[in-house]
């Protein structure tokens, strides 16, 4: 079976390389075979043009194709992967147009599996873990109020004074500032316009404990399905959201204020132009390391006494293996590919697998990533 990775972004290297030296066939492609060339060519010489009649042509049944390409491509590489008989991986959202792809890659026998990076994907099987934990544990009671957090962010290691730092086009964070979002707090829908009108500061539960800025993204009520919560609990707080360092907000308040005016094409235009501004002021540097943090909480209360409260924690820098962001993506989407290959995921489309073995032997791969993975048990 071949494995067809199409995309060479600054996360690609560390999954290929696994899979690579884990002895698979991997096929690269790439919109310009150079760049490719000199991100990956150390790894393999099968590195080939990126165009999809070249692609369908090569795809056989059973391989799997990989996007690490934007996310348009995502649909329109699955529908090639269903109509070959092949397997697709990707560790984006699932869109509703390849939710919709659901039937007709079972009736094909294929699995379509998105959500494996790091957000969503890492952040998804520490949710798993923790439901499956609080569900076997003493202090389970469906009557229990729940409040549960996940907060993830890509930041510095060495902190500047725009508080932040770009691995890839800024283009993606600045569109995301512009979306709404919705959450629960306090029993009660919370509905934001705008990331920055719900700002909080969190403290994460880290060896050395450290405070930053934490807000929802997109909409965060389906994954409470996702997640395996019973829709009669009494869920007090559910919030997937973004980390930030403190001061960020502050640093950016005049792009706050500015993305507030922009409207239309024009607006689309001085986003781009914003976005190539940050990206020659703001880029990493070579070697220069960035660090990822993710904490995902899970607390249940009984009359206001909390009886189960535990935090999955996550603290990686970068290092002579590469970016921290680029090992936790490319890995867990590495990790994904071997299990769609062992047939331990089913047909279909699907996101990070909730099944305790897979998700022990995933989060086993990611420990060899992270400088720090921890359950924190606050209550002892």
């Amino acid at each position: 079976m071949t494995i067809h990775w199409c995309g060479t972004g600054l996360s690609a290297i560390p999954g290929l390389s696994r899979l690579i030296e884990d002895g698979q066939e991997v096929v690269v492609w790439n919109r310009t075979v150079d760049k490719a060339r000199e991100a990956v060519g150390h790894l393999t010489d099968d590195i080939r043009a990126f165009d999809p009649d070249a692609l369908a042509e090569a795809v056989a049944p059973g391989d799997v194709v990989v996007s690490m390409l934007p996310a348009d491509w995502h649909v329109r590489l699955a529908e090639l992967a269903i109509d070959k008989g092949a397997h697709f991986v990707s560790s984006s959202y699932i869109a509703p147009e390849m939710r919709a792809l659901d039937e007709r890659a079972k009736a094909a026998g294929v699995a379509l599996v998105n959500e494996v990076g790091l957000d969503p994907g890492i952040d998804h099987l520490m949710a798993h873990w923790l439901v499956a934990d609080y569900r076997k544990s003493r202090a389970f009671d469906p009557k229990n109020a729940i409040s549960f957090t996940s907060y993830c962010g890509g930041v510095p290691k060495h902190t500047n004074a725009f508080r932040y730092k770009f691995s890839w086009s800024p283009l993606g964070v600045l569109k995301a500032l512009r979306s709404p979002s919705r959450s629960i707090r306090a029993f009660s829908v919370l509905e934001v316009d705008r990331p920055w009108d719900a700002i909080r500061s969190y403290a994460a539960p880290l060896p050395t404990p450290e405070s930053f800025e934490v807000y929802p993204n997109r909409d965060s009520l389906p994954f409470m399905q996702d997640y395996g919560f019973d829709p009669a609990w009494p869920v007090r707080d559910f919030v997937r959201g973004t980390l930030r360092l403190n001061g960020w907000a502050e640093a950016w308040a005049d792009v706050f204020d500015e993305i507030e005016t922009l409207t239309g094409p024009e607006g689309d235009a001085r986003l781009k132009q914003m976005s190539d501004q940050f990206w020659a002021d703001h880029a990493y540097g070579p070697g220069e390391p960035d660090r990822v943090v993710l904490c995902v909480a899970l607390k249940a209360e009984r009359d206001g006494t909390p009886v189960y409260h535990k935090t999955y924690t996550l603290d990686a820098v970068g290092d002579d293996r590469g970016s921290a962001m680029a090992r936790l993506v490319s890995t867990t989407v590495a990790q994904a590919i071997t299990s769609v290959l062992d047939r331990r995921i089913k047909p279909g489309v699907s996101a990070a697998p909730s099944d305790p073995a897979l998700v022990d032997k995933w989060m086993k791969g990611v420990d060899t990533q992270a400088q720090h993975l921890q359950v924190v048990d606050h209550l002892g």
